[in-house]
């Protein structure tokens, strides 16, 4: 009891947190996502010095170059590749919703894992983002959508089979203020919110993958998630780069308990 109170007191405060963001209009364009660099510029002048180590860095980066080849819209489907390659928590037929998801590339795996756009047992991927995404064969994409309004994710559940879920995603992630400790805030913050919604999507035994950014209130979020899941870990794929905050939070049985918002 006084470990679920204390969660309780954790949702709140972020919750109070995320509220007072969003009226600042900070949150107003989170969860944006950058394609990757497909071809290399030809003039760097008039760049910034940070615009141009970032595009040396992208196209000397193995995974972006394998993106490229792979056909994925983005290097960050190696991190859900080796989570899935590990955990086997993407199986066909199964429902999937992917927030945050533009440019695509977490839908791509999905779609394909789930054969959600062929293959038997037929599976299903929903994709919501702030951005516009291209189509992708086997998803259903909801662009320019804000993923934190309840309305939005009534929407979600509106396509999803009774309106539940095997797997919920979230690579969601706030515009970097270069401030470790606001950009820490306004992350966890964001999978508060993805994860109060795969307690009422999830069905029984669901699974729920997020990214944080390393801080304070990593542990504290893994304790929350680990309430109502029967398996929590928090892993960093090699394709996540050495020198990056960047981890996630794997969680595998949702127990299906009911627990205050």
């Amino acid at each position: 009891m006084i470990r679920t109170s204390i969660a309780s007191i954790f949702l709140k405060r972020f919750e109070k947190n995320q509220s007072v963001l969003s009226s600042s209009q900070t949150l107003r364009h989170l969860h944006k996502s950058v394609p990757c660099l497909k071809k290399a510029p030809k003039n760097l002048k008039g760049k910034s010095a940070s615009s141009q180590r970032w595009m040396v860095r992208q196209l000397s980066d193995p995974y972006v170059q394998k993106a490229a080849v792979d056909n994925f819209r983005c290097r960050s489907a190696y991190k859900l590749i080796e989570m899935d390659d590990k955990f086997r928590f993407l199986k066909p037929g199964l429902a999937v919703v992917d927030c945050g998801a533009c440019p695509g590339s977490w839908t791509q795996v999905a779609v394909n894992r789930v054969n959600a756009a062929e293959g038997f047992p037929r599976g299903m991927v929903v994709g919501v983002d702030l951005q516009h995404m291209s189509p992708i064969p086997g998803a259903k994409l909801l662009s320019n959508c804000d993923f934190t309004l309840e309305e939005t994710q009534e929407h979600i559940r509106k396509h999803l089979p009774n309106g539940k879920a095997d797997v919920v995603l979230s690579d969601m992630a706030p515009n970097a203020t270069g401030l470790a400790s606001l950009d820490h805030d306004q992350i966890v913050s964001l999978q508060l919110s993805a994860f109060k919604f795969s307690k009422v999507v999830l069905r029984e035994d669901g699974v729920f993958v997020c990214k944080l950014w390393d801080g304070s209130h990593c542990k504290k979020f893994q304790s929350v998630v680990g309430d109502v899941f029967k398996f929590v870990k928090v892993v960093k794929p090699q394709s996540s780069r050495s020198n990056s905050a960047e981890l996630f939070v794997f969680a595998r049985g949702y127990k299906k308990i009911r627990q205050d918002s």
